[in-house]
C-alpha cells in the first residue's frame, strides 16, 4: 500500500476501529462461508467419481446438503452482524460529528454554508456505513477466496491453473489502474453535493427575497452547476467501474473459454478425469464470486474513505474550551441558581409574581459590576482588521445600558464577545470582577440571556421555543412570559396553544422576536443582552415589551444594542461606538449636547428630546 493511502485507509479505520471485534466475529463467519463454498466443488468431484465406480452417492449427497444448510446459517447470521454493525458506525459518526458542531467556536461553525455542513451528517455518514463496516471484512474474505479458490485448482490441475492466473492478473492489473481515477472521481462529486447542500439550504431560507427579485431561474442555475458537476463526476467514476466490471468478465470468461480448449485437450490425453476438469470449472465459475467482493468492496472502501475524510473535517473545527466551574472556597463570588436549576414547587397562578422578581438572591457587592471589558480588541480571523479596539466598558449590576453607533461600528461584536462567541486578541473581559477565562463557557452564559436580531427559532414547537434555559419551566411560568410580551391571546388562539409547532404556526416575524424575548425572560437572566430586539414590533407593542425591559433593568442589568434610538432614550447609560472604538457615553440629554454623531444619530430619526422640544 502507497504511502498516500494508507493514511487515508487510517482515516476510516478509526470508525470501524471501536468495533474491531464485531469485525473480527464478522470476518470469522464470512471464512467459514467461504471455506463452506470452497468444498462444494470438491464435493461435488466425489459425487461424479462415485457415479463413474457404482459406489454409493448416499455419503456425498449428503454432504453437499450439509455444505448447503450450514453456510446458508452461517451467511445470514454474517449478514445480520454485518449489518447491524454498520447501523453502529453510521450512529456513532452522526454522534460524534453532531457533537463536534455544536461544541464549535460560533466562528467555526459559521464558516460553512449549514446545507454542506448537513450533508456529512447525512448522506456522508450513509457512505460510510458500507466502507467501515463490510469493506473491510469483504476484502480479507475476498482475498481468502480468491488465494483459496486458485489453491483448489492447482490441486486439480496446474497446466489449467496457469491458464486462470494469467486472466486474474490482467484483471488486477486493469483495478489497479482505475481505482485512483474512481475514488477522485467519487471524492469530487460528494463535494459538489455539499456544496449544492449549502447553496440550497441559503436559498430556501432567502425563498421570498429571491422571489420577489424574481431570482428564481438564476438560483436555480446556481444549485444546479454543482449539481451537473456532481454528475459529471459520478459519471466519470461510473464509467471507470464499468470498464473494471467489464474487464472482470470478460477475463473470467476468456478463462473459462481457455480452460474448455486445454481441459478437453487434457482430458482426451489421459492426463485430466472429466470429474477434475468440471470441479475445475466449477471453481472458475466461483471465482466470480470473490472478484466481484474485492472490486465491490474496493469501490465502496474508495467511496468510504471520502466521506470519512469530509467527516473527520470536523474534527478540525475550533471548539470551545470547557473551563472548571468555580467552586466552594476557590474566592470567586458566587450567585445562587439552585432556584433556576430544580423543579419548584409554585404557588396558583395569581400569586406568582412577575418573571422579573424571580431572580436569585444577590451575594455580591452592588459596586462589583456584572461585567467589565477592559482594553478589549477582537477580530474575526488571525489576518482580519480589528472589529473593535481597545474597549472599556462598564455594565452595572442593575440598570440599562444601550449601545448605539452607525453600522459597521461594532455593535455586535460587543456583545459576541460578551456571550464569549467570539475571543479577544487584546485585553480581558470580567465575569463578578473575575476574568472570563477563569469561567467555562456554559457557566458564563447561564448568567445571561440573548435575543438576537434576526430572532431564528428552535425547531419544535412554541413550548419547545420557551424551554432551552430553564427545561423544568411550568406552563403556568411559560404563561407569564407570554402575557409579559403580550402574546397570550395568540398562543390562546392557535389550536394546540403550547405545543404547536412554529414551522406550520401562522406566526408573524414580531411574534417570532416576542417568543425570543419571553424565552430570555424566563431564564432570568444577571444580564440580558438585546439585539434591536423590538425592530419588528408596532408600536403599542413595542411600548408594553420597552416596560417589561424597564422592569427588568430594575433587577439586573439590560444591555441593548439599538439601530433605532426610539428605544434607548430612557437608558441609564448610551453608549455610541463608531469604527469599532467606544466614542462617548452618557444619558441621552448629555450626549445631545456633548457628542455631534449622537446627535446626527438622533437627528437622522428625528426623536424629540425628554424636554419634547423637537430636534433641530
Amino acid at each position: 500500500m502507497s504511502s498516500s493511502v494508507a493514511p487515508r485507509l487510517s482515516i476510516l479505520w478509526s470508525f470501524a476501529r471501536p468495533h474491531r471485534r464485531t469485525l473480527v466475529k464478522g470476518l470469522a463467519l464470512a471464512l467459514v462461508a467461504s471455506a463452506l463454498g470452497l468444498a462444494t466443488p470438491m464435493v461435488t468431484k466425489h459425487v461424479l467419481d462415485a457415479l463413474g465406480s457404482a459406489s454409493s452417492l448416499a455419503g456425498p449427497v449428503a454432504a453437499l446438503v450439509v455444505l448447503l444448510v450450514v453456510g446458508a446459517g452461517v451467511s445470514y447470521r454474517q449478514w445480520t452482524l454485518l449489518g447491524a454493525l454498520g447501523e453502529r458506525v453510521v450512529l456513532d459518526a452522526r454522534e460524534s460529528v453532531v457533537r463536534r458542531f455544536l461544541r464549535a467556536t460560533v466562528p467555526g461553525i459559521t464558516r460553512s454554508p449549514t446545507g454542506e455542513l448537513v450533508t456529512r451528517v447525512t448522506s456522508d455518514t450513509v457512505l460510510l456505513r458500507e466502507a467501515a463496516a463490510s469493506s473491510f471484512v469483504g476484502l480479507v474474505n475476498g482475498a481468502v477466496m480468491l488465494v483459496g479458490s486458485l489453491v483448489l485448482m492447482g490441486f486439480l490441475d496446474l497446466v489449467l491453473l496457469a491458464t486462470t492466473v494469467a486472466a486474474v492478473a490482467l484483471v488486477g492489473v486493469v483495478f489497479g489502474l482505475l481505482m485512483p481515477g474512481i475514488a477522485r472521481s467519487q471524492k469530487q462529486a460528494q463535494e459538489h453535493v455539499g456544496r449544492l447542500g449549502g447553496v440550497l439550504e441559503g436559498t430556501l431560507r432567502a425563498i421570498r427575497t429571491v422571489k420577489v427579485n424574481r431570482a428564481e431561474e438564476r438560483m436555480t442555475e446556481r444549485i444546479l452547476a454543482d449539481a451537473r458537476a456532481s454528475a459529471e463526476y459520478g459519471i466519470r467514476a461510473v464509467r471507470r467501474e464499468a470498464l473494471a466490471w467489464t474487464t472482470a468478465w470478460s477475463g473470467v470468461n476468456l478463462a473459462i473459454i481457455a480452460i474448455l480448449a486445454v481441459g478437453a485437450w487434457r482430458v482426451g490425453e489421459g492426463r485430466l478425469e472429466v470429474s477434475g476438469l468440471i470441479a475445475f470449472l466449477l471453481y472458475t465459475f466461483a471465482l466470480m464470486d470473490p472478484i466481484t467482493e474485492l472490486s465491490q468492496n474496493m469501490t465502496a472502501l474508495q467511496s468510504g474513505i471520502a466521506a470519512a475524510e469530509r467527516i473527520r473535517q470536523a474534527d478540525a473545527l475550533p471548539s470551545e474550551e470547557v473551563a472548571p466551574s468555580a467552586g466552594p472556597g476557590s474566592g470567586a463570588p458566587v450567585r445562587d441558581t439552585r432556584g433556576l436549576r430544580k423543579h419548584r414547587e409554585l404557588p396558583a397562578l395569581h400569586e406568582l409574581p412577575a418573571l422579573h422578581e424571580l431572580s436569585g438572591p444577590q451575594e455580591l457587592r452592588d459596586d462589583v459590576p456584572v461585567l467589565e471589558l477592559r482594553n478589549v480588541t477582537a477580530a474575526y480571523g488571525p489576518d482580519a482588521e480589528p472589529a473593535v479596539r481597545d474597549i472599556d466598558l462598564v455594565i452595572p449590576r442593575r440598570g440599562h445600558t444601550a449601545v448605539v453607533g452607525p453600522s459597521g461600528a461594532g455593535k455586535t461584536t460587543l456583545l459576541s464577545l460578551v456571550l464569549r462567541f467570539l475571543e479577544p486578541t487584546g485585553g480581558e473581559l470580567l465575569l463578578d470582577g473575575r476574568p472570563y477565562r477563569d469561567h467555562a463557557h456554559a457557566d458564563i452564559r447561564a448568567r445571561l440571556a440573548y435575543v438576537e436580531q434576526d430572532t431564528p427559532v428552535v425547531p419544535g414547537t412554541i413550548r419547545d421555543n420557551l424551554l432551552p434555559a430553564r427545561p423544568d419551566a411550568t406552563t403556568e411560568e411559560l404563561l407569564r412570559v407570554l402575557h409579559d410580551v403580550r402574546l397570550t391571546e395568540k398562543v390562546d388562539g392557535l389550536e394546540e396553544g403550547l405545543d404547536t409547532p412554529l414551522a406550520t404556526a401562522n406566526v408573524s416575524g414580531g411574534e417570532r422576536q416576542r417568543i425570543a424575548l419571553a424565552r430570555a425572560l424566563l431564564a432570568t437572566p444577571d444580564v440580558l443582552l438585546l439585539d434591536e430586539a423590538t425592530a419588528q414590533l408596532d408600536g403599542l407593542t413595542e411600548a408594553a415589551v420597552q416596560e417589561c425591559v424597564r422592569s427588568r433593568a430594575d433587577t439586573g442589568a439590560v444591555v441593548t444594542i439599538a439601530h433605532r434610538l426610539s428605544t434607548v432614550v430612557d437608558a441609564d447609560t448610551i453608549v455610541v461606538m463608531e469604527a469599532g472604538r467606544v466614542r462617548a457615553q452618557g444619558r441621552h440629554e448629555e450626549l445631545l449636547v456633548s457628542d455631534t454623531l449622537y446627535r446626527d444619530l438622533v437627528e437622522s430619526l428625528r426623536i424629540a428630546a425628554v424636554t419634547g422640544a423637537p430636534v433641530t
